[in-house]
């Protein structure tokens, strides 16, 4: 019963589109706008860096909150930690809120990692910069780092529930990225700078 609450609660919580909100306050409709996707970048088209910052740090509470409450209360290797991880990017990714049309995960995966280890997450964020600075690409920044998750995971010794939870989660948002990919082969993949 427990792990079903925290699963229910935490894809609730990762169905909030942040994203789509703000810009809906703006009068901006992010569907029509840019890549159409709801996260943080495109927020950032449509709006200016500023508002990219508010909703990444929205979107990645949207994983920390979840996963560090799943932590405390039911121990930090514990399936219950991996469900509130995995579910609160599948809500982002996947929310009934908005018809299952939602974001890539990317900051909400940010946040899950961010609560089961800051220094993981560390590691990871400046991989993600690297990666960004060296080939100009968002999406392979995120792909990438995203996908570094697994190896890390199992480097560090973290138990089997959030090994198979960086595997999820990676496999997720490769996912969620397909079409960027398609763009990336075809070389019409915007750059985030020139």
């Amino acid at each position: 019963m427990e792990l079903i609450i925290i699963g229910v609660l935490s894809y609730l919580s990762g169905s909030i589109l942040f994203g789509e909100l703000i810009a809906r306050s703006k009068g901006v409709n992010l569907r029509e706008v840019g890549s159409g996707n709801v996260g943080a970048t495109n927020v950032g088209r449509a709006l200016g860096k500023k508002y990219a910052v508010l909703v990444f740090l929205l979107d990645m509470t949207k994983g920390f909150l979840p996963t560090i409450m799943a932590g405390l209360w039911m121990g930090w290797g514990s399936p219950g930690v991996a469900i509130a991880g995995s579910l609160s990017v599948l809500g982002h990714m996947f929310p009934i809120f908005a018809k299952f049309k939602g974001g890539k995960g990317v900051a909400t995966a940010f946040g899950v990692v961010l609560a089961v280890s800051w220094a993981s997450a560390l590691i990871l964020i400046a991989l993600w910069v690297l990666l960004l600075f060296a080939t100009g690409y968002v999406s392979v920044a995120s792909v990438l780092s995203s996908l570094t998750a697994v190896p890390l995971f199992i480097l560090l010794g973290y138990p089997l529930p959030l090994k198979l939870m960086a595997l999820l989660i990676a496999g997720l948002i490769l996912y969620k990225h397909r079409s960027n990919l398609k763009r990336l082969a075809r070389g019409e993949e915007p750059r985030a700078f020139r």
